[in-house]
């Protein structure tokens, strides 16, 4: 994935509170939030449970937390180049194509696009939806319309689930999110009723925002910064790979498997790992929003 060096970013749609306290100590790493969705959501926290045998640097681990060097300074993100002090910037660069795409694509179709923005915490955070802890994994809230990140779940993604990771591989994800405010614009979210089972809303809803993920993806090497010039420049065949690997380590079969030694279809909420690759290989093969109707059909 090659950035572009020479382009502006603009930090105004990000915040970084990492480094605040404001939402360490959860007990238990709990969470009670009717979220919008998100990549992983709470089955991150049943990973880290079964497979760690406690929380990551939470109050029942035992185990400190890391101490994060970089936080609280995206602010100081001007331009790509700045990638070459602070490896973090990146983040503000998937986020600014994305929005910029979206805050485009939405009114050529005449629709109103309202921005969301994305604030990077470490342990927990409070959200219009109610506190959570970052093991949860990354979320969207309809609530305040935010993009909520902990950038350590990219390390569980590798390290726990076995993704391959890669500068794509993140970016995929902000754009999963990314897609759960498409879907809230467009009231999508407010009628999810079924929350488990292979053919639920939820399942829906999650392959939705994959494949609306792909769609941005389409256009990622044209989407423009704010003085004009493209963002990302280059994505090679090993990015879209990786991508398409995050979204399959993600499936509900996946997942499953690796936590209880069995698949069980009826308390799917995210599709199955073949499915999350379809549907984000849709929206990257088509461009185009109208293919990802994951409603109106059985096959999923």
């Amino acid at each position: 994935m090659k950035f572009n060096p020479d382009a502006d970013l603009d930090t105004s749609g990000v915040d970084d509170v990492r480094g605040s306290g404001g939402g360490r100590g959860f007990p238990g790493g709990r969470v009670a939030l009717p979220m919008g969705g998100g990549i992983g959501g709470i089955i991150v926290l049943v990973i880290i449970l079964l497979l760690n045998g406690g929380l990551p640097g939470g109050e029942d681990s035992g185990e400190p937390s890391a101490p994060n060097t970089a936080a609280g300074n995206l602010g100081a993100c001007k331009r790509g180049a700045d990638l070459q002090q602070n490896r973090d910037c990146r983040f503000v660069i998937y986020q600014n194509s994305i929005e910029n795409f979206w805050a485009g694509e939405l009114p050529r179709r005449g629709k109103k696009y309202t921005r969301a923005r994305m604030e990077i915490f470490d342990g927990g955070v409070n959200t219009g939806c109610g506190a959570a802890s970052s093991d949860v994994g990354p979320f969207y809230c309809p609530s305040d319309m935010k993009v909520y990140l902990d950038i350590s779940f990219f390390k569980v993604l590798q390290t726990q689930l076995g993704a391959k990771g890669g500068d794509f591989a993140e970016a995929y994800v902000v754009a999963h999110e990314y897609g759960h405010h498409i879907q809230n614009l467009y009231g999508i979210l407010g009628q999810i009723k079924s929350r488990t089972g292979p053919r639920s809303d939820s399942v829906r809803s999650e392959l939705q925002a994959d494949c609306l993920a792909g769609v941005w993806t389409n256009h990622a090497t044209k989407v423009t910064g704010k003085d004009g010039k493209t963002l990302i420049q280059d994505l090679t065949d090993d990015d879209i790979a990786n991508g398409l690997d995050a979204a399959a380590t993600v499936g509900d079969d996946r997942i499953q498997q690796k936590t209880q030694g069995r698949v069980d279809p009826e308390n799917f909420s995210h599709g199955t790992a073949e499915q999350r690759q379809k549907w984000f290989r849709n929206g990257m093969e088509t461009g185009d929003m109208t293919t990802c109707d994951t409603w109106s059909t059985d096959d999923l």
